[in-house]
């Protein structure tokens, strides 16, 4: 169980730098609005949590996605599974080393509109010290003076070395872990 938290703390800290794609250079993200958790399962079980600190620097233009950027930062010692022995296992070396990679960061290197308020945002994801370039699929709406970014992105826990030694055994722990984001942003222009 421990071992899918870290991983899932891992891979809600990639979808939550994704998300953070859609913003300006005047755009802040509203914490109290937003949500990073992910899901990984232990035994066959799945196993929610999520983050409680992140940071986003967004710069978003819908009509000049070309220069638009997008830079994200997750507390690794800030993820929960809601248990404090899971909890108190996560920040250890063969979770998230949390001494040795406090943080978990995404920046975008490019942003494709698919349309309808559909985005795709690669970039390059560092958790743990793995670097992995990845594509977090990103929905947008706006209601009033907030645009809401959402979406889910799939990663593999073993990639960026979480849950090493004897958690590496994906019969124990899954290595797949599903980052769930809900991203809430002031200042976007109108899509």
């Amino acid at each position: 169980m421990k071992i899918i938290s870290l991983f899932s703390t891992l891979v809600l800290g990639s979808a939550s730098l994704l998300m953070a794609a859609p913003a300006s250079a005047q755009q802040a993200l509203v914490p109290a609005q937003s949500n990073i958790s992910f899901t990984a399962k232990q035994m066959g079980v799945p196993l929610q949590g999520h983050f409680k600190k992140f940071t986003a620097q967004v710069a978003f233009d819908a009509t000049k996605l070309a220069t638009s950027k997008i830079s994200f930062s997750v507390d690794t010692g800030s993820a929960t599974l809601g248990s404090k022995e899971t909890d108190a296992e996560l920040p250890k070396a063969v979770w998230f080393n949390v001494p040795q990679f406090p943080q978990a960061t995404f920046e975008s290197s490019s942003i494709k509109a698919l349309g309808g308020g559909k985005f795709d945002v690669a970039g390059k994801l560092t958790i743990k010290g793995q670097a992995r370039d990845v594509t977090v699929p990103v929905a947008l709406s706006q209601n009033g003076g907030t645009t809401t970014a959402t979406g889910t992105l799939a990663l593999k826990r073993l990639a960026y070395k979480i849950g090493e030694n004897e958690w590496a055994d994906t019969s124990m722990v899954a290595d797949d872990v599903q980052v769930q984001f809900k991203l809430a942003l002031t200042g976007v222009g109108k899509l």
